[in-house]
C-alpha cells in the first residue's frame, strides 16, 4: 500500500466498538498488513495526568477548554503514526455538564486527517446491557430514548466529518453475537483485503 490509511472508529458506549476494532486489527494482521492500532481517549489521558487528572472518565468533566487543548494535543501525537493502516478508536461526542461536545472537532479532525470514519452501532437495548455488564468503567444511568438520541446525535456528527475531511462513511452493525460479521464488513470497506 502507497499511502496510509487513516480509519477512525467510533461508537457511542456499549455498542462493543473495543471487541470489533481488536477482531479488525486480527484480520488485517492475518493478511500481513501493517497495522497501528490507538485509542484517542488513551493518548488524550497521558496529557491531562500531567495536570493532575487521575481517572480516565474525569476527562469529561473537565472545562471544554481544557479537553479541547488535550484532544489537540493527542491529534497531534497520533498524526505522527505511520502504518499501513491506522486505527484510531474515538468517541464522537462527550457527554458534558455544558452539552454534547465533538469528540472530533474540525482541528483535531484535521489533525487525524482520516481516510474511513467507520461507526459502530448496536440495538438501544444491546446497549443498555453491555452498560450495566460493564463494572470497569462509571457511566451515567441511561434510558433508552438516550441512547436513541446518543445514536442520532453519533450519525449526524459522523455526516458532518465526512463533509469536512473527504473520509468515506459506513455505518456497522455488531449485534449481540455478531463481532464477526462487523468486523468483516468493516475491513472490507478498506479495500485491502
Amino acid at each position: 500500500m502507497n499511502d496510509c490509511k487513516r480509519v477512525v472508529l467510533v461508537g457511542i458506549p456499549g455498542v462493543g466498538k473495543s471487541t470489533v476494532v481488536n477482531k479488525i486489527q486480527e484480520t488485517l494482521k492475518s493478511k500481513g498488513i501493517t497495522v497501528e492500532y490507538v485509542i484517542f481517549g488513551s493518548v488524550m489521558m497521558k496529557e491531562a495526568e500531567k495536570i493532575g487528572v487521575k481517572h480516565r472518565d474525569e476527562l469529561r468533566n473537565l472545562p471544554v477548554s481544557q479537553q479541547r487543548k488535550l484532544q489537540l494535543s493527542a491529534s497531534i501525537e497520533i498524526s505522527k503514526m505511520k502504518s499501513d493502516i491506522l486505527l484510531v478508536d474515538t468517541h464522537l461526542f462527550i457527554k458534558t455538564s455544558e452539552g454534547y461536545w465533538p469528540g472530533l472537532p474540525i482541528d483535531v479532525a484535521t489533525a487525524l486527517s482520516p481516510t474511513h470514519l467507520i461507526l459502530i452501532e448496536a440495538t438501544p437495548s444491546e446497549i443498555i446491557s453491555r452498560r450495566i455488564k460493564d463494572t470497569t468503567r462509571r457511566r451515567d444511568i441511561v434510558i433508552e430514548k438516550d441512547i436513541i438520541e446518543e445514536l442520532s446525535i453519533a450519525k449526524d456528527m459522523l455526516s458532518v466529518l465526512a463533509v469536512l475531511t473527504g473520509a468515506s462513511i459506513m455505518y456497522v452493525s455488531n449485534s449481540e453475537g455478531k463481532a464477526d460479521d462487523a468486523s468483516a464488513k468493516a475491513v472490507s470497506a478498506l479495500g485491502v483485503v
